[in-house]
């Protein structure tokens, strides 16, 4: 038996997600199962979501890079750059069978995306914090991709709350949450009220999450990485937090001490979860474009 996120929170196996994700430790045993290169360029990964034997992820092309400002115009320290937004279906082996462009002029950089059984729900905002986003949600069976919402924040992942019918956001760096109300028709009914009014504060500062997934009861899985600094290098640590949105507060944090052979975090952006028979089965995919590999690892619990 295997169950992904996305599934779980129409049945019974999100309480199965919830026990085996809480049991999480620095202990646990993850176990490289499968390395497996993506035979299309994948530009710089984002989100991803496995549904069935297909995974869905997002993902930016970077046609021009952002430039800095001297000083912040207008509370942006950059300019938008040019790019494009894509969303990629792929089989188990890496091969390509679908790509969706989403996004609209300077909005074209997806974030980490979620599956609620019906709709994979997509932000989409321009390449720098404090700009602007459009959340779309596409419907799988169809591959109909409909705006629900253009938003001044920069929306770098979201999730769908199905028992109360929210959609909540993290911005840039994942230091601020938006909750939206949805409709029976899932359209945005408090799509008016200024950013600043929704906004609530992350008082975790352990991970900044790249992508995230909705686990019911109010729970979220994200995942991500923190970067350190000094004047001579850098060093990322990788982990999953498990968050309450009910109470905006982190329930548990764990370290995911995962490195792809390029030396980068296993939890730098798209990352998946499902229940095995025996535990949890992990996907990533940390690095990008012709170095884009598929990772498995399995966690016996």
């Amino acid at each position: 038996m295997m169950t992904s996120i996305g599934y779980a929170q129409k049945s019974s196996s999100n309480l199965l997600i919830h026990q085996r994700l809480l049991k999480l430790n620095v202990s646990s045993k993850w176990n490289k199962t499968a390395a497996i290169s993506l035979k299309f360029d994948a530009h710089h990964t984002q989100g991803m979501i496995k549904i069935g034997d297909y995974f869905y992820m997002s993902s930016v092309e970077v046609i021009k890079k952002t430039e800095r400002y001297e000083q912040p115009i207008n509370g942006l320290d950059r300019d938008t750059g040019i790019g494009k937004g894509h969303i990629f279906k792929f089989d188990k082996d890496g091969n390509l069978l679908a790509d969706l462009l989403v996004g609209s002029g300077d909005i074209y950089h997806p974030g980490g995306i979620d599956y609620d059984g019906t709709y994979i729900w997509i932000p989409v905002t321009e390449y720098r914090p404090n700009s602007s986003s459009i959340i779309y949600k596409l419907k799988v069976e169809t591959m109909e991709l409909t705006e629900v919402v253009r938003i001044k924040e920069s929306i770098g992942a979201i999730v769908h709350n199905l028992q109360n019918n929210t959609l909540t956001g993290a911005n840039w760096g994942a230091r601020k949450f938006y909750t939206w109300k949805l409709d029976k028709n899932r359209k945005v009914n408090n799509r008016n009220l200024a950013p600043e009014k929704l906004a609530k504060e992350n008082p975790s500062f352990h991970t900044d999450y790249q992508d995230c997934k909705y686990l019911g009861d109010g729970l979220m899985l994200g995942s991500g990485k923190m970067v350190y600094k000094n004047d001579v290098t850098e060093f990322h640590i990788g982990s999953w937090e498990i968050f309450n949105l009910n109470d905006f507060r982190p329930v548990r944090q764990i370290p995911v001490t995962l490195w792809s052979p390029t030396g980068e975090m296993m939890c730098n952006n798209p990352a998946a979860v499902e229940v095995t028979d025996k535990g949890l089965r992990a996907y990533f995919v940390p690095d990008d474009e012709e170095k884009a590999v598929l990772f498995i690892y399995d966690i016996e619990l």
